[in-house]
């Protein structure tokens, strides 16, 4: 018998996985990502509370004014050797801002250290340029 395969569902399960032990409290909230095939989206959730504290998307309508504040990524910077064709991807680059958004926010709040739920997702591509531009915003984790 031949089996289909439902990706997203493997990566639901993955998910369930890194839920059991990756939780956000009050002191240190979930930074949980959510890629879609062309945006990207990022929350900073206190689990305790069941409370959305912080979001950022690259639908967002006020994305674009917030990107203008962001630092821009350097091609010869360390994060963008470490993470392969982030200057060159358009994608890559809107997670990157995400990021930058998603940190500016936060600590806008006095949040300054989370915890990443990565969502199921392989920490690589967007979901690494997500994270680094968090942390070159100024979150801990």
């Amino acid at each position: 018998m031949i089996k289909k395969h439902y990706s997203n569902q493997a990566r639901l399960r993955r998910h369930q996985r890194v839920r059991k032990k990756v939780s956000g409290t009050t002191q240190r909230p979930r930074l949980a990502v959510f890629r879609s095939a062309t945006q990207i989206y990022a929350q900073v959730i206190d689990d305790t509370r069941n409370h959305t504290l912080v979001a950022a998307s690259s639908r967002d309508p006020h994305f674009a004014e917030d990107v203008k504040g962001a630092e821009p990524l350097a091609e010869n910077d360390e994060t963008a050797v470490a993470i392969k064709g982030i200057t060159g991807n358009k994608r890559v680059v809107q997670a990157w801002q995400v990021g930058q958004v998603i940190a500016k926010r936060a600590k806008a709040l006095g949040i300054t250290s989370v915890v990443f739920d990565r969502g199921g997702y392989i920490y690589h591509g967007r979901i690494a340029a997500l994270a680094e531009g968090a942390r070159k915003g100024g979150l801990d984790f």
